[in-house]
C-alpha cells in the first residue's frame, strides 16, 4: 500500500484518540471541527448529564448529527475572534443564538495557522488554568497531524486533477499509474465518481477534506468543460466543479454518492456558490482505467440535472434518459440551422411548447394540459414553429430533429 493511502486510513483513529484525551483531561466532553466547522470527532467522556440530549443546545445536537454547522453558526463563533485567537476563548450562552450552554474553544493551529477548533461545554466546576494549558499541548498535536493530512490530501487532489484534465491517452495513462499507486489496494476497488457543479471556488484551501465526506477516496476541483457558454461564469473565468472519487459497497446501492454529493450541494450553496449548483453521478466501476469515461459520465449527469429539474439536483447518469447520448454532442449541435429560429428570446414560449409537445409523444391533449392552454392555442402555436423552422411535425425525422435540438439548447 502506498504511503499516502497508509496515512488517510489511520488519521480519523489518531483524531479520536486526541480529543478522548482531551475530554478525560478535562473531565468535560469535547469536539473537534475543522476550519470549515465540519465535525472530525467528539469524545467519548461520559459524566451525568453531561451527555443527556436535553442538555445539548441546538448547536452542539446539529452539529454532531449533520457533522457540520451552518454559515450563520460559523460567522457568529468568529466574532468571538477563535480564529485569531492563540489559546483558550470563552462563549458565554446565547439561547437567541441557539446556544443555551457556555462553551469554550480551544483552537487548533499549526505553525500559527488555525486549523480546527476543539469545542468544549460548560461544566461546574469547569477545568484549571492547568488543565487547559495541558489541553492545547494536545491541540497543538492535533494541529500537527491535521496539517500532515492536509498535505497528503492535496497529493491526492493533484493526482486526482491530473487523470481528469489529461489531454492525451499517454498523460491520462501515466496519472491514472500515479493514482493507483497512490490509493494502494483501493485503487481497485468498486466506487463511482460525482461532479459538482458549478462548484465556489478552485483554491484547495476551500474544498471539503476527503475525511469530512463520507466513502471519499479523493477529491479535487477541475474547471468544468460543458461543451458550452455555461462553462464561462459572467466574469468570463472559467466555472469550477467538484470531482468526488467515492468508494461502494454494491454497484446497485450508490447511497453513499448520493450523500455525498447532497452534503457538497448544501456546502456549494452556503459558501458563495449558485443556487442552482447540480450534481451528477456515474456508473459504478471496478478500478481505475475508465475513470476519464466516469467523470464524463458524472459531468454529463450534473448538466442534466442543471437543463432538466425534475432529473436534479442530483442526477444518476443510468437515469437521465436521452441526454446520455445529448451530452455527447458538440455544443454546435443545439445550434442547427432549422430550429436557429426558435432560439432568440423573443420565441421562448413556442420552443417551450415545441418541446412539451414532443415530450407529450404528440399527443395534442396531453400537450395542451401540461402548457395549461386550449388546444386551439397549442395548435397555433405549433403552426408558428412549423412557418419559423421549415419543419413538417407530421415527419417522424423532423420531429426528432426538433426535439433533440430543443433539449440540447437547454444543456
Amino acid at each position: 500500500m502506498g504511503q499516502n493511502a497508509r496515512v488517510t486510513s489511520e488519521f480519523k483513529g489518531d483524531y479520536q484518540e486526541l480529543v478522548d484525551e482531551i475530554s478525560e483531561l478535562l473531565g468535560a466532553p469535547a469536539t473537534l471541527e475543522n476550519r470549515h466547522f465540519e465535525l472530525i470527532a467528539f469524545g467519548a467522556y461520559d459524566s451525568e448529564g453531561d451527555l443527556d440530549p436535553s442538555a445539548l443546545d441546538p448547536v452542539r445536537t446539529r452539529s454532531i448529527l449533520t457533522r457540520r454547522s451552518t454559515a450563520a453558526v460559523r460567522a457568529w463563533f468568529e466574532g468571538f475572534g477563535i480564529a485569531r485567537a492563540t489559546g483558550p476563548v470563552r462563549i458565554p450562552p446565547t439561547p437567541e443564538a441557539g446556544v443555551y450552554r457556555g462553551r469554550t474553544c480551544l483552537p487548533v493551529r499549526h505553525r500559527g495557522v488555525v486549523l480546527g477548533y476543539v469545542w468544549l461545554l460548560d461544566t461546574d466546576p469547569g477545568p484549571t488554568d492547568r488543565q487547559l494549558a495541558a489541553a492545547m499541548d494536545v491541540t497543538a498535536r492535533i494541529g500537527a497531524l491535521l496539517a500532515d493530512e492536509a498535505q497528503h490530501g492535496a497529493d491526492l487532489s493533484r493526482e486526482l486533477r491530473a487523470v481528469l484534465t489529461a489531454e492525451r491517452d499517454w498523460q491520462r495513462d501515466m496519472a491514472v499509474a500515479e493514482l493507483r499507486t497512490a490509493l494502494g489496494s483501493r485503487a481497485d476497488s468498486l466506487h463511482t465518481v460525482v461532479c459538482v457543479t458549478p462548484w465556489p471556488s478552485a483554491d484547495p484551501e476551500d474544498a471539503p477534506s476527503v475525511r469530512t465526506v463520507p466513502g471519499a477516496t479523493a477529491l479535487c476541483t477541475v474547471p468544468w468543460d460543458s461543451g458550452s457558454s455555461a462553462a464561462r461564469g459572467v466574469t468570463g473565468a472559467a466555472v469550477q466543479s467538484l470531482a468526488l472519487l467515492v468508494r461502494l459497497r454494491s454497484a446497485e446501492v450508490l447511497t453513499p454518492a448520493t450523500s455525498a454529493a447532497g452534503r457538497l450541494l448544501e456546502r456549494a450553496r452556503g459558501t458563495g456558490g449558485a443556487p442552482g449548483a447540480a450534481a451528477g453521478i456515474a456508473a459504478p466501476r471496478t478500478g481505475l482505467a475508465e475513470l476519464g469515461a466516469a467523470w464524463r459520465e458524472a459531468s454529463g449527469a450534473a448538466r442534466a440535472a442543471l437543463a432538466e429539474s425534475r432529473l436534479g439536483p442530483v442526477a444518476e447518469w443510468a437515469s437521465i434518459g436521452p441526454f446520455r447520448l445529448l451530452t455527447a454532442l458538440p455544443a454546435q449541435a443545439a445550434h442547427d440551422p432549422a430550429v436557429r429560429a426558435l432560439l432568440p428570446p423573443a420565441h421562448r414560449e413556442l420552443a417551450r411548447t415545441a418541446e412539451v409537445y414532443l415530450d407529450c409523444a404528440g399527443q395534442a391533449g396531453r400537450a395542451a394540459a401540461a402548457l395549461g392552454i386550449h388546444r386551439q392555442t397549442l395548435y397555433y402555436r405549433l403552426s408558428r414553429v412549423e412557418q419559423l423552422t421549415g419543419l413538417d411535425l407530421d415527419d417522424g425525422e423532423d420531429r426528432l430533429l426538433l426535439h433533440m435540438a430543443l433539449k440540447a439548447h437547454r444543456l
